[in-house]
């Protein structure tokens, strides 16, 4: 016998024969039953709900001609079991959003933690060994006290310069020329 096509085999299933589809936006889903779920929670909703059921409640009993839901008011707790159907998957479904963020949220912040741990401990292996190697260096004050040592080991070994005579005491060596300073002209001259 021939090989069955794919449309006869049963093991694959059949295409889908709906030519129209509808494509729902997963996202776009999430946020609006988030923000239902969200409103649902508020204070606003709750002060919404309670007129509505305190005016529904007082139509059905005090106005007899516009009675449209009589005392055990069966169609009150129909609307209510139908908001119930609808918000419980919502408000579950939002809870899930909620929890994949979060798990996302822990997810990068064991990351973070992880890597601060590793920068942490990093920069305490740097530290040790900027500590170790500071202990080999020479220290600010050791070098002053090794270039004050040399300096009087310099000024030990220098020989002291004459001190040069004041201005009026050379003043006093420039007028009163001795004999031997004289040109050998002058002498001559003052002697015949």
């Amino acid at each position: 016998m021939s090989e069955p096509t794919t449309r006869q085999r049963l093991d694959t299933p059949r295409s889908s024969r709906r030519r129209f589809t509808i494509n729902i936006d997963p996202e776009a889903a999430g946020r609006v039953s988030e923000s239902f779920a969200r409103f649902l929670g508020t204070g606003r909703y709750l002060l919404i709900q309670t007129v509505f059921v305190i005016v529904w409640i007082a139509v059905n009993l005090v106005a007899i001609s516009w009675r449209f839901d009589p005392y055990p008011f069966i169609l009150l707790n129909l609307a209510f079991s139908t908001q119930a159907a609808y918000a419980a998957p919502l408000i579950l479904l939002a809870q899930n959003r909620q929890e994949n963020r979060d798990r996302v949220a822990l997810d990068e912040d064991r990351r973070r933690a992880q890597q601060t741990k590793a920068d942490t401990e990093y920069l305490a292996r740097e530290l040790a060994a900027l500590r170790l190697a500071v202990g080999e260096v020479a220290t600010r004050d050791y070098l002053r006290r090794e270039l004050e040592e040399l300096r009087e080991l310099v000024a030990a070994l220098q020989p002291e310069k004459p001190s040069k005579p004041s201005k009026s005491k050379r003043h006093k060596a420039e007028n009163s020329e001795s004999p031997a300073e004289q040109p050998a002209g002058e002498s001559i001259e003052n002697v015949s």
